[in-house]
């Protein structure tokens, strides 16, 4: 369904181009507007049959600005994956695969996967009754063939599934789904989010894209890092490739390479040097170590290399976060870099963080411990697993209320990926992100331009010289 705005904006309100899906803080004013007209019907009684506030319910919808023919602007609607056991719902965006060749695998399919189950089923129930060791071996064998066969069927069938999918761009080029990924295989549920099916019914209408908008709705997945009515951006493991070709032939901005702004070139500033290590105050921005992309190789280890030309090995003993500034520990000989190594390995580290916090935290001192592994579709986007994921504890104290926020200072006991600010975000750790996370974060103040989080103080025992060396950086902000 085609959403007329009333009134209608003016020509000065339309976007110049789509802004990118990928960066939640380029969500244009008309998508804003949009959204809370669909955030309005979600709270009405036509959606409280859909329960999206019970656990596991809730889900991304998202919202495409468009104008029509005769130059009319609008909005249409999307919900990702399914809405209450339902791919097609009046009023919403279809899905983008073809319904009759999906429902000649699925149906089939799905009997073939129910009728492995109920063979392993037996096959487990025999191996546990059995009480002769050969026996047991030989079914254990049976039971390892099963599941490799049931393997290699359901690759087939996800193949078969897939290659039900393709998409248009602008100029109605289309291509395959699988053609999008090649050579790698396309992850789960690629091609179900809201934005590839927005994008599919807009040139099925004749529309032009404006600006696309996410946004989460209802109760947090079971990995707690969506909240409702809050924006974010395209998943880039799912999304990248499908929206990048579907906004082939709009004028469009590209997604956001991070770390790859200008840094001044006295940065990183050094707070302690001697011959074996150097200490350095990363700036926020700035990588620790290169990243993939020609374009992020500036970062903290070429720029030492540059000033220590003699030093040879790896020189990080650990990173910090590309948002987070503070103080970092390099070595200048091999040795010294094995041995600070085996100093955190050992956590024998003193670190200590300084952050600001959304809203008010209670308590006064605490500890987290909620395991984490990357989100394997939206990275660098970590996220909490109790099944899956590596231990993650972090201490916590609060140091002060500040204007609806709270300054607190972190002890991370282990070393994870986005650790803190998961760990402040999530609902089961301080339920309050930290201020100006581009990736956790609920709000998007302009004035929040980098994240609120510095290593503000390090300590050990120097491994070559045995000083007790502590170096301190106050918080910027």
């Amino acid at each position: 369904m085609f959403t007329p705005f009333a009134p209608q904006p003016t020509p000065d309100d339309l976007p110049a181009h789509v802004p990118t899906p990928f960066d939640r803080r380029a969500v244009h004013p008309l998508a804003r507007r949009g959204a809370a007209e669909l955030m309005a019907v979600l709270r009405g009684d036509a959606a409280r049959g859909w329960h999206l506030d019970a656990l596991g319910q809730g889900k991304m919808f998202g919202v495409l600005v468009a104008a029509a023919p005769d130059g009319t602007v609008g909005y249409l609607r999307a919900f990702s994956g399914m809405l209450a056991g339902a791919w097609e719902v009046d009023g919403w965006a279809p899905p983008t695969f073809d319904r009759a060749t999906r429902d000649a695998v699925w149906g089939p399919g799905e009997a073939e996967m129910l009728a492995y189950a109920t063979e392993r089923e037996a096959l487990v129930a025999r191996i546990d009754a059995s009480a002769d060791r050969a026996n047991v071996t030989r079914l254990t064998a049976e039971l390892r063939t099963l599941d490799a066969a049931r393997t290699a069927r359901s690759r087939t069938l996800m193949r078969a599934i897939q290659e039900s999918y393709s998409f248009a761009d602008a100029h109605g080029q289309v291509q395959p789904l699988r053609a999008l990924f090649a050579p790698a295989e396309p992850p789960a549920g690629a091609g179900d989010c809201a934005g590839p099916k927005l994008l599919a019914q807009a040139y099925r209408m004749g529309l032009t894209p404006l600006a696309l908008a996410e946004f989460w709705w209802g109760a947090p997945p079971a990995t707690g890092d969506r909240r409702a009515g809050v924006f974010y951006a395209a998943c880039r493991g799912k999304c990248l490739p499908i929206l990048s070709h579907m906004l082939g032939g709009l004028p469009h901005a590209p997604p956001p390479l991070f770390g790859s702004a200008a840094i001044d070139a006295a940065e990183p500033r050094t707070l302690y040097e001697d011959a074996h290590l150097v200490i350095v105050d990363k700036p926020a921005g700035l990588l620790t170590v290169p990243g993939r992309s020609a374009h992020l190789q500036d970062c903290v280890v070429a720029r030492l290399r540059a000033r220590y030309p003699e030093a040879e090995g790896q020189l990080i003993a650990h990173r910090l976060d590309m948002d987070t500034s503070g103080v970092l520990v390099a070595a200048r000989h091999p040795t010294v870099h094995s041995a600070l190594q085996r100093l955190f390995s050992l956590r024998q580290v003193e670190k200590h963080y300084v952050a600001l916090l959304e809203g008010m935290v209670r308590g006064a001192h605490g500890h987290i411990h909620l395991p984490l592994r990357p989100d394997l579709d939206d990275r660098p986007r970590n996220i909490h697993d109790p099944v899956h994921g590596k231990p993650a504890h972090t201490e916590w104290r609060v140091l002060a209320h500040e204007s609806g926020r709270t300054r607190v200072q972190f002890t991370p006991h282990t070393g994870r990926s986005h650790q803190l600010r998961v760990h402040a975000a999530h609902p089961d750790g301080l339920d309050a992100p930290i201020v100006g996370d581009r990736l956790y974060g609920r709000t998007l103040d302009d004035d929040d331009t980098r994240l609120h989080l510095h290593a503000e103080r390090i300590a050990f025992v120097h491994p070559v010289t045995g000083v007790h060396v502590a170096v301190t950086s106050p918080a910027p902000f």
